[in-house]
């Protein structure tokens, strides 16, 4: 049940994040939504620690900042994978990426 309510707040908070941000679009209604919380969720439970650890001297020298980018390229790998889903461009997806870390955080921690 924890599973559940934790993919339901990735899918309101992937909602929030397409109609906030520009550049971030959606065809294809809400199984797009769904497909992309659900990429996102694997991609951030299965590929960004892995990243993570590999990036770690880059994102050292740069104070941390490299984790931005690393989000925002993830954000924009979900393009790839998902059919429907567009980002404009890189400050899409990286306001794209902040906004839905942020916005699955804060939903995470309420439920």
């Amino acid at each position: 049940m924890h599973t559940i309510l934790r993919y339901l707040g990735t899918v309101a908070a992937v909602y929030l994040t397409v109609s906030i941000v520009p550049g971030i679009m959606v065809a294809g209604g809400w199984i797009t939504i769904l497909l992309v919380a659900l990429v996102w969720s694997v991609i951030t439970m299965v590929i960004r620690p892995v990243l993570s650890i590999l990036m770690l001297p880059i994102t050292i020298v740069t104070l941390g900042l490299f984790s931005f980018i690393l989000n925002a390229l993830l954000f924009w790998a979900v393009t790839l994978i998902v059919p429907g889903f567009t980002v404009a461009g890189f400050g899409a997806a990286l306001l794209g990426a902040l906004v839905l870390s942020i916005l699955t955080w804060f939903i995470h921690k309420i439920l």
